[in-house]
């Protein structure tokens, strides 16, 4: 499975950590100590997850070597969603009118993107499908309480947008060599760790301590894993490209698997926890320094809870 192109999308309106002392008395040095967050982008008022994942879509269409209309597969990744039935993959089918594609939305929380890269890795296998989108797209502002002293202000809007093919088009490409991912609704705090219900307080991060210590587990472990069962080490990796959630849970990954501050993607302390498309958005910020061979690694964890890794190599 190939990368053909990928783009993203940032809102314009960035929010500052001032902003929570202004209006909730949460001072920067402990959103900072906390999170590692310095700031984030907040989608504006005509702005939801659907124009986002459009835009994003658009930011990738500018270097895709095929039309968009080859696609016969669209799948969007949110726990965030503006409709849950006009959902992000029909709106961008009926925005660029690609008929026949099969379409569908999922969520497995932070996980939700690697999830919806290894449905096209399965509908590939199985000759359903060619070529693939996969937008991954979060409106955390409109969920969030920004209030709430726990996680208030871990929050960033955005999206990203991929391009898949089976087969390699062109000599940009870079392959998917394996994806991996796990439910682990059996372990921890489980689905108590982080919420989303309706009508009930937005998101909720209730025990943070214990999704701090899980992720830290399970992104390691994910990571090491992937690159073992490829025969690769840790002294293979170019790029490490994890869940944006938390600085000092990235450091701690960091410093486990001895990588350098320079191999290891963060966007958080300008963007915030943008959740699935956290390292969606990693990758397309990072894609075009990739060169031939280097290697790439992203790893995430998310509520309910779940993990995953996608393993990639430049061609």
């Amino acid at each position: 499975m190939y990368i053909n192109s990928i783009g993203h999308y940032l809102p314009e309106q960035v929010i500052p950590n001032s902003y929570f002392q202004e209006q909730y008395g949460f001072h920067d040095k402990d959103i900072v100590e906390k999170s590692g967050i310095r700031e984030r982008r907040k989608a504006q008022v005509s702005e939801n997850t659907n124009t986002m994942a459009l835009d994003a879509t658009e930011a990738a269409l500018e270097n895709l070597p095929y039309p968009i209309e080859e696609v016969n597969l669209i799948i969007g990744a949110t726990y965030s969603p503006y409709d849950t039935v006009g959902t992000v993959a029909h709106t961008i089918q009926e925005k660029y009118k690609i008929a026949p594609a099969i379409c569908l939305s999922l969520t497995a929380a932070c996980s939700s993107y690697c999830n919806a890269l290894e449905i096209v890795q399965c509908f590939f296998a199985t000759g359903k499908a060619t070529k693939a989108l996969v937008v991954a797209s979060e409106h955390n502002t409109r969920y969030c309480n920004e209030n709430d002293p726990a996680s208030g202000f871990l929050w960033g809007d955005g999206a990203s947008a991929v391009f898949l093919s089976a087969e390699k088009i062109h000599e940009q490409d870079a392959k998917i060599l394996d994806i991996k991912t796990n439910g682990l609704g059996h372990v921890g705090k489980s689905i108590r760790g982080v919420f989303l219900r309706p009508k009930d307080g937005g998101i909720r991060m209730p025990f943070g301590r214990d999704v701090f210590q899980q992720a830290c587990i399970h992104m390691q472990k994910e990571a090491e894993k992937i690159l073992e069962s490829n025969q690769f080490t840790v002294n293979d990796l170019t790029y490490l490209i994890p869940h944006q959630a938390n600085l000092r849970i990235i450091d701690y990954i960091r410093k486990s698997m001895k990588l350098t501050k320079r191999q290891v993607v963060v966007n958080l302390d300008k963007l915030g926890n943008t959740g699935c498309a956290s390292s969606a958005i990693g990758l397309s910020q990072i894609y075009d320094q990739l060169k031939e061979d280097d290697i790439a690694v992203i790893t995430v964890f998310g509520g309910g809870y779940s993990s995953g890794a996608v393993l990639i190599r430049k061609c």
